[in-house]
């Protein structure tokens, strides 16, 4: 029986692998998502799930990198401002791409955008781009999106909640207190999980009641799980430990719709337990494995960096996509060529984000704040 080990401080460049291929994911299950004809038929059916799979992420990179600086002294401020140039960069040239692209995603879903003055969606281009969401009442689009220019944002302004409650409370739980809230928000998961109308965890991009229900449940589980996980720092070293996180990882995003129309609760079974226990333990053995050889290293840093771009900056093509294939009613075998346009477009797109924009700005602003 081998001996869990406890890694020193370093960079988990498999975690930043898995970041990437979730979003690669997410950029494929939106794809397909324009095809189908209900949640039954969606191929990479439970695609959304890896919104989840990032908070899981983010909850174990924020406490493993963050946690011992708060007894070194950081002070709240900087632990804000360093999340802030993670963070806000691309949220604003998310939201540009988002304007850009709005008047080409002319299309029988949204009948009404060309009738929106270039002023008024400047407007909410910057109400985007400083995290400001908007009610259904003031949408530009109609299907009741926060940022309605790039819709995706809405789990970005739960990821900066997740900052602020860990920054001001979360940080300061001990291990038990900590687990007991982990406890408690999973058993939260899976009430809402199965009981849920539509039988999975999907939403949390709406400013109401119901909306901000799904989103604060499908945030507060797996977020304090993974700080849960970062705090026992007990890992296992596994060979080849990417590549099988990887497969686990499509795998459960893959995976067609659990039950039928009347057995609704099952899907929403299948979603609490990814998210309670596959989710956690793929960081876990991502976490304790190790890449070494050169081409293996290049593809996880690859997908390391262009995952949050590619996550931040897709959905406006996919607005023009979607827009598309409704006006026409197209199948994916006759769109597959454009689909892989987009598809491959969009990780472009990110890659050039990343470097011309994101990364300038965020070693422009460290050398300022220094």
């Amino acid at each position: 029986m081998q001996t869990p080990i406890i890694l020193p401080k370093s960079r988990y460049i498999i975690l930043d692998g898995l970041r990437g291929v979730a979003a690669v994911m997410v950029v494929a299950y939106h794809i397909f998502e324009a095809h189908a004809t209900n949640r039954f038929d969606q191929i990479i059916n439970h695609g959304y799930l890896a919104v989840d799979f990032f908070f899981v992420l983010s909850g174990f990179v924020i406490g493993y990198t963050y946690d011992e600086r708060w007894e070194k002294g950081m002070s709240i401020g900087t632990f804000f401002k360093r999340r802030l140039f993670r963070l806000q960069p691309m949220v604003v040239i998310g939201m540009a791409v988002g304007a850009i692209c709005f008047y080409f995603q002319d299309s029988v879903l949204w009948p009404e955008i060309h009738s929106v003055s270039i002023f008024k969606m400047l407007i909410f281009m910057l109400l985007g781009m400083l995290m400001i969401p908007v009610t259904t009442n003031f949408d530009i689009r109609g299907w009741g999106e926060n940022y309605p220019l790039n819709g995706p944002a809405w789990s970005l302004l739960l990821e900066y909640i997740a900052n602020m409650l860990y920054a001001l409370f979360i940080r300061k739980f001990s291990k038990t207190a900590l687990s007991i809230l982990v406890f408690a928000a999973g058993c939260v998961l899976i009430h809402y999980a199965v009981t849920s109308p539509s039988g999975d965890v999907i939403g949390g991009w709406s400013l109401n009641s119901e909306q901000m229900r799904t989103g604060f449940t499908r945030l507060i589980y797996p977020f304090c799980a993974g700080l849960l996980l970062s705090r026992f720092n007990m890992l296992k070293k596994t060979q080849n430990a990417f590549l099988w996180c990887s497969l686990l990882l499509i795998g459960a995003l893959s995976i067609p719709r659990i039950g039928n129309m009347e057995t609704l609760w099952a899907n929403g079974i299948y979603d609490s337990l990814i998210i309670i226990f596959l989710f956690p333990f793929i960081v876990w053995l991502g976490a304790g494995g190790n890449v070494t050889g050169k081409y293996s290293i290049k593809i996880c840093q690859f997908l390391g960096d262009i995952s949050y771009p590619i996550y931040i900056t897709h959905f406006p093509l996919i607005y023009i996509y979607t827009g598309w294939v409704a006006n026409a009613n197209r199948l994916i075998y006759d769109t597959y060529g454009i689909a892989l346009l987009v598809f491959f477009g969009s990780i472009v797109l990110a890659y050039v984000c990343l470097k011309l924009y994101d990364e300038p700005i965020r070693k422009w602003l460290n050398r300022k704040s220094m």
